[in-house]
């Protein structure tokens, strides 16, 4: 019995939020979430980078011993395998189709976060972020 209640309460709510307006979110703060993106992305490829360049020589003395010959030629044979390749085409095809629900997701929340959050603590939180900031820029700079 509880559950029936439970269901229809779940439709209830469902129904309610279909009828509710979700705002647009400010072109402004469309554009301050874009360059937080942005600069955020940059910073991890230049982490990624200077991850790859201090592991390089490590990799290349590894692959002398015979532990590391065998986990590089255990790495190859698994990126020819087709298994692989299948997962890696289903994964790339989800990503492209899954992209623009994301993008109306990240959207809608904007413009719930522009209207009854940012009000009570948009200033807090970028006075935050750019404290972050000057300390990001001195250990993981985003150039």
């Amino acid at each position: 019995m509880n559950t029936k209640y439970a269901i229809a309460l779940i439709l209830a709510l469902q129904v309610s939020m279909s009828l509710c307006e979700i705002p647009a979110p400010d072109q402004e703060l469309v554009d301050k979430y874009e360059g937080y993106k942005a600069t955020f992305y940059k910073r991890l490829l230049n982490a990624y980078s200077k991850l790859q360049a201090a592991a390089a020589p490590m990799v290349e003395k590894m692959g002398e011993s015979p532990q590391g010959a065998a986990a590089k030629d255990y790495i190859e044979d698994l990126q020819n395998k087709p298994e692989l390749q299948a997962a890696i085409k289903v994964g790339s095809a989800l990503v492209e189709e899954v992209g623009p629900l994301v993008d109306k997701v990240r959207q809608s929340i904007l413009g719930l976060y522009g209207q009854h959050v940012r009000p009570h603590v948009g200033k807090l939180l970028s006075e935050t972020i750019d404290h972050v900031k000057v300390h990001l820029d001195k250990f993981l700079p985003a150039e």
